[in-house]
C-alpha cells in the first residue's frame, strides 16, 4: 500500500541515521529503532550496521499493522500517519488513546457517536467513531483532530522533560514533529 509505505519512510526521515546520545534513556539507536527492539526483532549485529530495510520491517511489523493503524489510515491517510509517528516516538498503544480520548472530546457529548473506552487499541469501535466524526465533520474536523492529536503529543513530551530533566536536551527537537 503506498500510503502505508510513504508514512514508514517519513518516518525513517524524521527519526535519521545512528544516534548513540548517553542522555537518552532508550539508547543506541538507527532509524529511530532502539538496541532493544532491534534485539527483540532478531538484529544481533552492532546498531550501526541495522539497515534501513530492516528498521522498514519493524515499523510495518510493530507500529502500522500490530495497532491497526493500517486500517486508520484507510479511512484517514494523515491520521494514519501521525498515529505511526507518535506510535513509534511514545507507543502505539499511548497513540492510539490520544485518538479515543480526541474522539470523546469531540463526539457532542455522545450524540455524534458514543463515547470510547480509551484503552489504547485502534479497533473496530474506534474506527467506526472517527468514521462517523470524519462524516460529521468533514476536512475541518480532521484538521481540528490533528491539531488536537498534536496537542496531546505536545503534552506529553512536557511531561517526559518534568520527570527526567535530562529528556530537556531532546525537548525542542521532538516539537519539531509537531510543528506543521
Amino acid at each position: 500500500m503506498a500510503t502505508i509505505n510513504g508514512i514508514i519512510e517519513e518516518v525513517l526521515a524524521n527519526e535519521g541515521g545512528y544516534v548513540n546520545d548517553q542522555r537518552d534513556a532508550g539508547g543506541e539507536t538507527n532509524f529511530g529503532i532502539t538496541i532493544a527492539t532491534a534485539r527483540a526483532n532478531g538484529f544481533t549485529g552492532p546498531m550501526k550496521d541495522l539497515t534501513r530495510d530492516f528498521a522498514r520491517g519493524v515499523y510495518n511489523r510493530q507500529y502500522v499493522v500490530a495497532p491497526g493503524f493500517d486500517k486508520i489510515a484507510a479511512i484517514s491517510p494523515s491520521i494514519g500517519a501521525e498515529l505511526v509517528d507518535t506510535g513509534v516516538n511514545m507507543g502505539p498503544k499511548v497513540a492510539a488513546q490520544f485518538l479515543q480520548r480526541a474522539l470523546n472530546g469531540l463526539n457532542n457529548q455522545g450524540k455524534d457517536y458514543a463515547d470510547l473506552l480509551v484503552d489504547g487499541s485502534a479497533g473496530q469501535k474506534t474506527r467506526d467513531a472517527l468514521t462517523a466524526f470524519l462524516k460529521k465533520r468533514g476536512a475541518e474536523g480532521e484538521r481540528r483532530l490533528l491539531l488536537l492529536l498534536n496537542a496531546l503529543q505536545g503534552e506529553r513530551y512536557l511531561s517526559l522533560c518534568e520527570g527526567r530533566s535530562a529528556n530537556e536536551a531532546f525537548l525542542f527537537g521532538w516539537l519539531a514533529r509537531i510543528a506543521a
